[in-house]
């Protein structure tokens, strides 16, 4: 991914890449997308585009382990964000799913992956502390909560699966209030020319139903044409 198509993907909306995916790949049916309506701790933050850093965590119970060995994984977890290739965003399964209680992402938590080079995060679980969190850095979570419950690491670097979508180590992810996407690498040389073709062609019917002489008439003519560039 280069830097350019790096600027174009923070500029939109995670809707458009999903559409746009579909424009590269000539056909319908890309199913790499969340399926469920997230809570996001800064809905009108722009988009967070990078690679995915996994983790699963828990929270519900106390971890069976020795509080050295919890603490250990957590350190090898943060050197794991760190050593990560950048851009990059967490993707961190909660495994109490759907019975998450544990907020792993709060103002410190947050502060942490942003001063490690993450650009925000993907979650199952909780999120807290949402007047406290770092500018630049949205997560998109499962809910919001008030307890830190018994939250520990459980794995990481693994494949995770959030809202119904699966997330390997190093997948392109792009994401923003209406979930998140992971984008095929065998689209990202056409990715570029397929968010503007379809901004392009939805620029034909948007400047037309703007318009003071709008009517049935020529709205059929308008939609004809935009039936035509699509997929």
């Amino acid at each position: 991914m280069n830097d350019t198509l790096l600027e174009i993907l923070r500029s939109v909306d995670t809707p458009t890449v999903c559409n746009a995916i579909e424009t590269a790949q000539g056909k319908r049916g890309f199913s790499a997308f969340t399926r469920t309506t997230p809570v996001a701790t800064a809905p009108d933050a722009p988009a967070m585009v990078g690679y995915a850093c996994t983790a699963k965590i828990a929270g519900r119970y106390p971890s069976p382990e020795s509080p050295e060995s919890v603490r250990e994984r957590r350190l090898g977890y943060y050197r794991h964000v760190a050593s990560a290739p950048k851009p990059a965003v967490a993707v961190v399964e909660d495994i109490d799913h759907p019975v998450c209680v544990g907020a792993f992402w709060g103002e410190i938590n947050a502060t942490v992956h942003k001063g490690l080079g993450l650009a925000g995060a993907v979650t199952n679980g909780v999120a807290n502390d949402l007047g406290s969190l770092p500018e630049d850095f949205p997560i998109i979570a499962g809910s919001v909560g008030p307890s830190r419950a018994f939250i520990h690491v459980t794995g990481f670097g693994m494949p995770v699966e959030v809202f119904g979508l699966t997330v390997r180590q190093g997948d392109l992810v792009h994401a923003d209030r209406h979930g998140a996407v992971v984008i095929p690498s065998d689209v990202i040389g056409g990715l570029q020319q397929a968010i503007r073709a379809l901004q392009e062609s939805e620029r034909i019917v948007l400047e037309t139903a703007r318009r003071a002489d709008f009517d049935m008439d020529v709205f059929e003519k308008v939609w004809a044409r935009f039936e035509e560039t699509r997929s």
